[in-house]
């Protein structure tokens, strides 16, 4: 398996000879508005996708993957650039959405699929805690498995609850991307993993290595790579957390 972190919330992920595109953000610099309600009201996103990607990369794909369509998950730069016969595997929430996109080939999960010998489970997350939670919207993870590879659960857009307990116990997978940042607006609490949050899935699952993504490059993610790697430092559990930088790939 090969992991690259493409920008945010968006990998590039080898897996049994398949290449699978993860919420595709793929526009310039500041081609979005700033997220509204949010300090830091700068465009987005604010980094530039990094030069070890190429978009001619995006005509050798075999399929997408997309948690939730929120725009700095799958962008309308997704939508002009992807290849509209692509399969892409989502959530049942965004099928319409996808299709009046114009992709072809669109393959809910409810709750799990194979597709070219890979196995998708589909996992449930809280985008959020009270109104504002609610406001978010349904979200989804995806555990991937194959019969030689390590196991990927891709947590989605979640902060810590049971639902992310809930899927390291049934899976206990060998790798968890977690989408961190501690996004939030001016009002309520974080809507995606803090340092916190990620400190617990690494206690809670010893067994897993952690990557954080979604991190320094949409304005309301205010926690950083340097704060994220100096308290997890600081709690023992770095040996455990791979912290990529923009373009730099996992195995």
């Amino acid at each position: 398996m090969n992991i690259q972190l493409i920008r945010h919330a968006t990998l590039l992920i080898t897996v049994n000879g398949r290449n699978i595109l993860v919420d595709p953000m793929l526009g310039e610099v500041g081609s979005m508005p700033p997220i509204p309600k949010t300090a830091n009201q700068v465009p987005n996103p604010t980094v530039q996708l990094p030069e070890s990607f190429d978009l001619q990369q995006l005509q050798q794909l075999d399929a997408v993957l997309i948690t939730h369509t929120h725009a700095d998950h799958f962008d309308e730069a997704a939508v002009q650039l992807l290849p509209k016969g692509l399969p892409v595997f989502c959530q049942r929430e965004d099928v319409q959405k996808l299709q009046e996109a114009g992709f072809t080939d669109v393959r809910p999960v409810a709750e799990s699929v194979v597709w070219e010998n890979i196995t998708m489970h589909r996992t449930n997350g809280q985008h959020g805690t009270g109104e504002i939670g609610k406001l978010m919207g349904i979200v989804s993870g995806f555990v991937l498995q194959t019969d030689e590879e390590p196991s990927l659960y891709i947590a989605g857009d979640t902060i810590w609850c049971s639902d992310v307990e809930e899927a390291l116990d049934a899976y206990r997978p060998d790798i968890t991307v977690l989408f961190a940042g501690g996004a939030q607006f001016l009002q309520g609490g974080p809507i995606t993993m803090t340092k916190e949050d990620v400190e617990k899935v690494c206690l809670h699952a010893p067994y897993t290595r952690v990557l954080p993504v979604h991190l320094e490059a949409i304005n309301h993610c205010g926690l950083t790579r340097e704060e994220l790697r100096g308290y997890l430092a600081g709690k023992g559990l770095e040996s455990q957390v791979v912290i990529l930088q923009d373009g730099e790939t996992a195995l």
